[in-house]
């Protein structure tokens, strides 16, 4: 038979590496009085998560930590597998397209929506959560909800930012105090960090995160967009032209190699002193200050966010994890069960404030929690999930939208520009094609 698990039934001591956080760590975190869900846990349920690898270390020694503390509350044992964040969408496609593999995969960003008919709606335990924790920000609905609907296909797990990380030395000495907000001193300052040998970078390869969130960032500062409101493509455009031609001047400034790099290699650059001006999540900012050889880089560092060009906001969308449970689980209600757990402020918290701001939350209620006053560089990483933007933007979320990200149709588009390949009119023509074809009618 069946037994019925309540979510919040225990409260069990953070053991191993969960206890760096300390044992008071949700303490802060505002919760209303809602009824707590019931899930009939399924009789000798196991349960298999698939997930990215993790950029900071505690990320998954707290996570890990956390499914023992569910299998200890449930008899549920919980195997978690963490892959390559460029071998997630593959395992994915795998799984749904099989009906084998892991009972919940925690992916990214529009995953759930490209396998709409293969996971299980968790409409009931998202809504359990957002009532309990003041509710999703705008990008969690935005990935989470299918669209046109207050159904959830899966539940936002985090996002991680990436907005520009700067040497303030290195900027000084170009002249300018802070990083401008509007495309033509931004080039300004490029080129002069170019001339005093203190250059930018960004990537342009196929980077999961890196190489999508600056494509994005240029098109969208220039007004431009991937596909319109009515889910037509309109990356060919004026706007995208005029940002292609913006970038053919941008990209003469940045340190060489960028057309090959992945979400690693401005990293390594910049902690090698070879890059002064990048955009990444707070991992570099904490790798350079817990070792010893480079906290002089760490303490020099800022972070801001990207310019804004012609847009209200700065234009960036958070890499998200999104997690979906699968419809070939034999367990899916113990799928729920460990889902909403993992976001319960014990188990949560925790787990925020032990990835230093490399994840931002996806419930307002953990905008209280003491990471974002532990260092003041990190707290421009709290509101991360507050933005309007998203892969796609401006149309609704579709399987078309998610397989051109997938097949990195905007970053390509760029690169092509950038080292000459292809004028800008003919790049988006290029990109139009491509992307038209994720688009077509079924």
């Amino acid at each position: 038979m069946p037994t019925n698990f309540s979510i919040t039934r225990r409260t069990l001591g953070l053991g191993g590496a969960a206890s760096l956080v300390g044992a008071q760590a949700s303490a802060q975190i505002q919760s209303a009085q809602v009824p707590t869900p019931n899930f009939r846990v399924e009789n000798g349920a196991t349960l298999r998560v698939l997930r990215p690898v993790r950029f900071v270390q505690p990320d998954e020694e707290v996570f890990r930590a956390n499914c023992a503390r569910f299998a200890q509350a449930t008899g549920v044992q919980v195997r978690v597998d963490f892959v390559g964040w460029e071998d997630i969408n593959q395992q994915t496609a795998v799984t749904a397209n099989t009906g084998a593999g892991p009972d919940v995969i925690i992916g990214f960003n529009e995953a759930p929506h490209v396998y709409a008919d293969k996971v299980v709606e968790v409409t009931d335990v998202a809504e359990y959560l957002g009532a309990k924790y003041g509710g999703w920000k705008r990008l969690a609905e935005r990935y989470g909800k299918r669209h046109g609907s207050n159904n959830w296909l899966a539940l936002p797990f985090g996002a991680s930012g990436g907005p520009l990380v700067w040497r303030k030395s290195a900027v000084n000495e170009a002249g300018f105090q802070s990083i401008p907000d509007d495309h033509a001193s931004y080039l300004r300052l490029c080129q002069a960090l170019r001339r005093i040998n203190k250059p930018a970078g960004f990537a342009l390869g196929n980077a999961v995160g890196d190489g999508n969130g600056f494509a994005n960032w240029l098109v969208w500062s220039f007004g431009g967009r991937l596909v319109n409101d009515d889910g037509s493509v309109g990356i060919n455009s004026p706007q995208t032209i005029q940002a292609l031609e913006y970038l053919r001047e941008l990209y003469a400034t940045f340190v060489p190699g960028t057309l090959a790099w992945g979400d690693i290699s401005n990293n390594r650059a910049y902690a090698s002193n070879e890059l002064f001006l990048t955009a990444n999540g707070v991992s570099l900012y904490f790798a350079l200050k817990n070792d010893p050889a480079t906290r002089a880089i760490a303490d020099d560092t800022e972070h801001s966010l990207l310019p804004k060009g012609v847009a209200e906001t700065s234009p960036m969308a958070g890499l998200t994890l999104n997690a979906m449970v699968f419809r070939h689980s034999r367990f899916p209600n113990a799928s729920k069960a460990l889902l909403a757990f993992l976001m319960e402020s014990e188990q949560y918290d925790p787990w925020l404030q032990a990835n230093l701001g490399y994840w931002s939350q996806p419930l307002n209620a953990y905008n209280s929690s003491a990471v974002w006053q532990s260092d003041p560089k990190v707290s421009i990483f709290r509101d991360v999930m507050d933005t309007a933007f998203y892969n796609g933007y401006s149309g609704p979320i579709t399987e078309g939208s998610a397989a051109a990200n997938a097949d990195y149709v905007m970053v390509q588009m760029c690169a092509a520009v950038a080292s000459g390949q292809a004028t800008p009119q003919a790049a988006a023509r290029e990109a139009e094609r491509r992307a038209t074809r994720f688009f077509r009618r079924r």
